[in-house]
């Protein structure tokens, strides 16, 4: 129980770091004359967030044997420790224009180098494997599926077309 209790941890002040790297960088993006879209949904995407550390301490602690690690488990924490380097390639990548919100900075081209050589939403594969590995290194298969397919629905439906429309849609 101590591991998860450690990777826990370690993943909530990775997500505060983040989130106070993507209000400085909201900050030079604004001040060059950027501005946000689809703010709406943001909230949708933090209560995903909220809820999936919720349910997966529920799943863990409540489990018939609270602390055992399931067989495999190696796999899927590796897969979750290689998707952390990915997000940190995705943010160095980025540089001032990562954030969590879907910041436009008019008459900037896409980013094309690092992950985003090579797709278009790299974070976003990160979070869905973060979002079934982790569960599953600890057993908690519900929280896995369900997460797993809630932000999948999420970013198909409506966070990726909103990102597509403001950095790909051809500008008039």
């Amino acid at each position: 129980m101590l591991l998860f209790w450690i990777v826990l941890a370690s993943l909530l002040l990775q997500r505060i770091f983040e989130l106070l790297l993507a209000a400085r960088n909201a900050r030079i993006i604004r001040s060059l004359g950027g501005y946000e879209i689809g703010a709406g949904h943001y909230i949708y995407l933090v209560l995903l967030h909220v809820l999936f550390f919720a349910c997966l301490i529920g799943e863990v602690t409540t489990a018939p044997s609270p602390g055992s690690l399931p067989s495999g488990w190696q796999v899927y924490f590796s897969a979750f420790l290689l998707a952390q380097l990915l997000r940190y390639w995705c943010i160095w990548s980025l540089g001032n224009r990562w954030n969590t919100r879907i910041m436009v900075l008019p008459g900037s081209p896409p980013v094309r180098r690092g992950p985003y050589r090579f797709m278009r939403h790299p974070n976003y594969l990160v979070v869905a494997i973060e979002l079934f590995a982790l569960p599953m290194t600890f057993g908690a298969a519900l929280t896995a599926f369900s997460f797993s397919l809630l932000n999948a629905w999420l970013l198909l439906r409506v966070r990726i077309p909103i990102e597509e429309q403001a950095v790909y849609a051809p500008k008039k």
